[in-house]
């Protein structure tokens, strides 16, 4: 039975990278031909970051779009079939109220939300045309994770905490603001991960792919499946984003993978494993917390620029050695946190 739901997994992936690299060209055409690019900080607000990324100033964003829409469509499209049709379609659906509702409607929401971000900055509206101000992206992650939060608590009746090693601990009403924790920090993590040609994609791709190897140990087929769907996407959208990035992810996927993943990790209940599967994402948040704390209270920098890849930038490395670099290290990392899991379970 479980070679049927690999085969489905491994089908579906495939496809939804054809499927992106069929579309791609259509999108480019049209982000170069209404000029969607990108705004890059001014040298007074950033000049460490405006002399290292002057060079793509222009560049296309809302890349993203490949991903999510290739996800919602195959989502939909195969439910919508597999209702008319018997037999193959309904093999091939994934869309579930347990297992891939949630996920994708936080995928979707949050994408639509991003999108509008990307277009703020791109027509110069707001704050110094930069794009929605980071209050109102922390209000919009936490309106998001709060529905998320109340469909696990009212919906599925979810309040245990697995903890590796330990066990499942109940922790009622806690969590709420625990499960709005996780998809917060997951998701400005994520956004701050993507300033390098391929960078988010890289890591996003093998957490993506860690945790769709959890919900498939623990049964959730469709879930994983999902999972499979949204890599095949991110690798099509990878073949575009190395660099030099024919086009970026912008907010509308960077925001939305970012929430996604989140929620997917409170789903199989490994949300502790999080930290370690996504550690580029907690390196790269953490870099900019510490420079924040040290500018506040010593007046000094700790890194020449944060997050950290921009530091390993100014210091002169090349921005394919960055990306290539903490590619590896995320891999290392997924399999550590794959390791811990399958070690649980024995």
């Amino acid at each position: 039975m479980e070679n049927i739901y690999i085969t489905k997994i491994f089908f579906l992936t495939t496809l939804a990278f054809i499927v992106t690299m069929l579309w791609t060209p259509l999108l480019t055409h049209f982000l170069y031909k209404f000029k969607l690019g990108k705004q890059i900080r001014d040298e007074k607000s950033a000049p460490i970051f405006s002399k290292l990324h002057k060079s793509k100033k222009g560049t296309p964003t809302m890349g993203g779009v490949l991903i999510w829409v290739t996800v919602l469509v195959f989502a939909l499209g195969f439910y919508f079939l597999s209702q008319i049709f018997n037999g193959v379609f309904t093999q091939l659906n994934f869309l579930s109220r347990s297992e891939t509702l949630l996920p994708l409607g936080a995928l979707v929401a949050s994408a639509i939300v991003g999108l509008i971000d990307d277009l703020i900055d791109i027509w110069k509206v707001g704050h110094n045309g930069g794009g929605l101000r980071m209050r109102h992206r922390f209000l919009i992650y936490a309106i998001i994770a709060t529905v998320g939060a109340l469909w696990f608590y009212f919906k599925l009746d979810w309040t245990t905490l697995y903890i590796p090693f330990f066990g499942n601990f109940d922790i009622g009403l806690w969590y709420i603001p625990f499960f709005i924790f996780i998809i917060i920090a997951t998701a400005h993590s994520v956004n701050l991960t993507d300033g390098l040609d391929g960078l988010a994609g890289g890591t996003l791709l093998v957490a993506f792919a860690a945790y769709g190897s959890i919900a498939f140990a623990k049964g959730r087929f469709d879930l994983a499946t999902f999972c499979g769907v949204i890599i095949g996407a991110l690798l099509a959208f990878l073949w575009y984003n190395i660099n030099p990035a024919r086009f970026f992810m912008g907010d509308t996927g960077a925001m939305s993978l970012g929430v996604t993943l989140g929620v997917i990790a409170m789903l199989t209940n490994a949300s502790l494993l999080l930290p370690i599967i996504g550690f580029i994402f907690v390196m790269e948040t953490s870099s900019v917390l510490l420079q924040w704390a040290s500018k506040s209270i010593r007046k000094k920098k700790i890194f020449l620029s944060s997050p950290f890849h921009h530091h390993l930038q100014a210091i002169g490395w090349p921005e394919p050695k960055i990306v290539m670099r903490l590619w590896v290290v995320s891999g290392v990392t997924a399999v550590i946190g794959l390791i811990i899991f399958l070690i649980d379970r024995t």
